[in-house]
């Protein structure tokens, strides 16, 4: 997989804030080298967060997100600043664009403030020097013209020069298998999966099996009996996809492994521990309880299919129960979260940790539980404890 094939969920992610009509689109559009932002001399034009992937070394593959003006006015701007914020919640490094011709407004030192109460590693970019050479840099801040390109190489190397690490440690199989471990990968192909392609958290579990020097066997779930009685070696682990737990598990003897895609995925982004309490909630459920069944992207179909139609199936059979269920996809994660009483959430792939951390703790705070897909369905098929028995959270 080259460096332009390196999912979203994996790079950095940078955004760019600052007061409207700041430069901050220019100055998107000067770094990537392509229109990915509408410019006009209208100020606040971008109305939306605008994402670009691109390489920066020494940092590598980048998302680079462009927002909207954070000083805007009346009901619309309101909104924009709520999706300004959200954008906080998944980046690893803040920019800030000024003005180089004044000092930062009290709304621009809000911004900045906003920042340091995240933790997040920050720069703060003096535009329009063009205009003037009369303005006062400190050591955290950088001059450029988004117009002449002044300023912008010295840019871009601050930028990459910013150690970013991981709010845990990314563990996906590297401490259950060891070097010449066989492990089997169940995948079921049926009308629900992506045509000639393996969803993502297979393609990343059989990558750092590799990695690790432990080899990764594929079969459907259909095959899978027939081809663990013909296997020369018992198997050192099994991992399956959630749709097929059950039926895998029947399959297994006690004595291998047994574990999901989303269960590693859960604990490599940091909330197994609170999946498999919010799961355990599933046994609580009443008719008329509120569950909210949130997915992280939106063209997925065997995602889609899993959460819209298998699994609100799957909870009616286990809880003999009518709750109502309500489904978000992509973006459009809810901030208010108080009328459900369980939130479900997908493994969380093509999201960011610090997104889906962001999420959780949306829930948390509230008091709601919340979990995911995998671990709700093996808490279902009454095999939560085998998943998780070999696994550090």
């Amino acid at each position: 997989m080259g460096m332009n094939s390196t999912p979203v969920s994996n790079r950095v992610h940078i955004g760019f804030f600052g007061l409207r009509n700041a430069g901050k689109s220019s100055l998107v559009n000067k770094i990537t080298g392509q229109e990915v932002s509408v410019v006009s001399d209208i100020a606040g034009t971008t109305t939306d967060p605008v994402q670009k992937t691109m390489e920066l070394l020494p940092l590598g593959p980048v998302v680079i997100i462009d927002t909207p003006g954070f000083d805007d006015e009346g009901e619309l701007g309101e909104k924009r600043v709520k999706r300004t914020s959200q954008v906080l919640a998944k980046i690893d490094i803040a920019v800030l664009v000024t003005d180089a011709s004044r000092d930062m407004y009290p709304s621009e030192l809000e911004i900045k403030k906003l920042f340091e109460q995240r933790k997040l590693p920050y720069i703060i970019v003096k535009n329009k020097a063009d205009l003037t050479k009369d303005f006062k840099k400190s050591a955290e801040e950088v001059t450029v013209s988004a117009l002449t390109g002044e300023g912008i190489e010295e840019f871009k190397e601050k930028l990459a020069a910013i150690k970013i690490g991981s709010e845990t440690e990314a563990v996906l199989t590297g401490d259950i298998v060891s070097r010449g471990d066989l492990a089997v990968l169940v995948v079921p192909i049926d009308s629900a999966a992506p045509k000639g392609r393996l969803i993502m958290p297979q393609q990343q579990v059989i990558r750092d099996l590799l990695d690790h020097g432990a080899a990764a066997l594929v079969t459907r779930d259909d095959t899978y009996e027939e081809f663990l009685k013909a296997l020369p070696k018992k198997p050192d682990i099994v991992i399956c996809d959630s749709q097929v737990f059950g039926k895998i598990n029947a399959l297994t003897p006690r004595d291998i492994r047994l574990t999901s895609f989303s269960i590693l995925m859960a604990r490599m982004k940091g909330f197994l521990s609170v999946a498999v309490q919010g799961a355990r909630v599933l046994s609580d459920i009443r008719d008329g309880d509120k569950i909210l069944i949130s997915e992280g992207c939106t063209h997925h179909r065997q995602c889609e299919d899993i959460g819209t139609v298998k699994l609100p199936c799957w909870i009616r059979e286990f809880t003999k129960a009518e709750p109502k269920f309500e489904f978000t996809q992509g973006s459009g994660f809810l901030e208010d979260l108080s009328p459900y009483k369980l939130v479900i959430h997908c493994g969380g792939c093509m999201i960011t940790e610090k997104e889906v951390k962001y999420r959780m703790n949306t829930a948390l705070s509230q008091g709601i539980p919340f979990t995911n897909y995998g671990t709700a369905i093996a808490y279902m098929n009454g095999i939560l404890e085998r998943s998780c028995e070999m696994l550090n959270f």
